[in-house]
């Protein structure tokens, strides 16, 4: 491969696979950030393309056709019978890697790219996601008709209309094939039937979890570990099934995120049974922050009385003066809680109202202001009246005059 003539062209976030706005179709679930997409040439290493279909369903293929493909281009790629369309999330080295993540291991498995789709594939494809919705309510009737025992999720035609895959949800196994045929008479095409679990639904569907963000099982997550109460409980998490759960009536995956760091913290934490012994009394366990290392301790067994925290570190020194027999004066080394400083906060106190007060600050100002300015207009006045000998202006003096009359 000849790299002296290749140009060298940075990428932007579309090309990449960074795009939020939707202009590049780009803004897909389980999207692949693409860090090779500087590198001259790399499209021409492999003929692997990745294509992504509906909500997560992804498919690995051959560019055998040599077209000039790139992220967002919608593509017609081979099916069992005729053809899908999809869109394509990934070119180059990249792709090799995902397929090993994708445990292919048959070459049988990949199929070919036939073409970038023409108008003709886009008003075919348009028509079969147009009849999904109802397929999809009209599966669940039939099925409740039978009276079997799952839930159809979702429901995902085909790019051409031929064929359409049904997900749904079952604790035990069920036999479908009643059900097959009555929706092969029903709708005329290709049944197949996938079963998904509660956490793949989500992720199909997709939604905002409690933290704001959209759920990692519509956005990066692919594979889902089994996720246990036990978790919650080396983080210190109530056990409130409400809180625990997520959109999929599941314990929240994100349980599993920081419960190694847990695990590693929690070994430097003291043996909750171990009573602190001082010359002012014993302290017991009371509660422990595991990430910053502070456990607080109480006099009292099973009330919060006279709560004292201190460092790990602190109590392990306790628990060896104790095992020598000795006992500290205090619980603290310098008898006070030593706190980390904290970022000032300088509208915490502030009141709304103080806003009012400026402004009627403001005012006094202005009107005193206003005074001393009339007040030095008046004396302006008064010396450019004409005056006698005594100082007083002629007007005064007159109606003094006046008066004594």
């Amino acid at each position: 491969m000849d790299y002296k003539n290749m140009k060298f062209k940075l990428a932007n976030g579309c090309d990449r696979g960074l795009c939020r706005r939707s202009c590049c179709r780009q803004d897909r679930p389980l999207n692949t950030y693409d860090w090779l997409a500087d590198v001259p040439g790399n499209n021409l290493t492999t003929d692997l393309v990745e294509v992504q279909f509906k909500n997560t369903r992804k498919g690995y293929y051959h560019n055998v056709n040599g077209l000039d493909l790139k992220k967002g281009d919608i593509v017609a790629v081979e099916a069992s019978p005729g053809h899908d369309i999809g869109v394509v999330t990934l070119t180059g080295s990249l792709v090799k890697l995902q397929i090993k993540k994708a445990n292919l291991k048959s070459p049988d498995e990949i199929r070919r790219i036939y073409r970038i789709a023409k108008p003709v594939d886009m008003q075919k494809y348009e028509e079969a996601k147009a009849r999904e919705d109802d397929t999809m309510i009209q599966s669940r009737k039939i099925a409740k008709d039978l009276g079997l025992q799952m839930k159809i999720g979702d429901v995902e035609y085909q790019g051409d209309g031929n064929k359409a895959i049904f997900y749904y949800i079952a604790d035990e196994r069920v036999d479908f094939r009643q059900l097959i045929k009555v929706l092969a008479d029903a709708f005329h095409v290709r049944i197949e039937m996938k079963q998904i679990g509660a956490r793949q639904e989500a992720g199909r569907i997709g939604g905002t979890g409690p933290c704001g963000r959209e759920l990692c099982c519509a956005t990066w997550m692919k594979n889902f570990v089994s996720v246990s109460t036990n978790a919650a409980r080396i983080q210190d998490i109530s056990l409130n099934p409400q809180k625990l759960a997520g959109m999929c009536a599941k314990l929240k995956c994100c349980l599993n995120y920081e419960a190694d760091n847990y695990v590693e913290s929690s070994r430097k934490i003291p043996n909750r049974e171990i009573i602190l012994q001082t010359v002012d009394g014993d302290y017991y366990f009371f509660k422990a922050d595991i990430l910053a290392g502070l456990v607080t301790y109480s006099t009292d067994k099973n009330l919060a009385a006279n709560l004292e925290t201190i460092t790990t570190h602190r109590a392990k020194e306790i628990i060896e003066m104790n095992k020598r027999g000795e006992k500290p004066a205090q619980l603290l080394s310098d008898g006070r809680q030593k706190e980390k400083a904290r970022p000032v906060d300088l509208l915490a106190g502030a009141d709304i109202s103080r806003f009012d007060q400026t402004k009627k600050r403001k005012r006094r100002r202005q009107q005193g202001s206003e005074q001393e300015a009339t007040r030095g207009a008046n004396q302006n006045r008064n010396h450019r009246k004409p005056i006698d000998k005594e100082g007083r202006p002629i007007e005064r003096r007159r109606s003094e005059e006046t008066k004594n009359q």
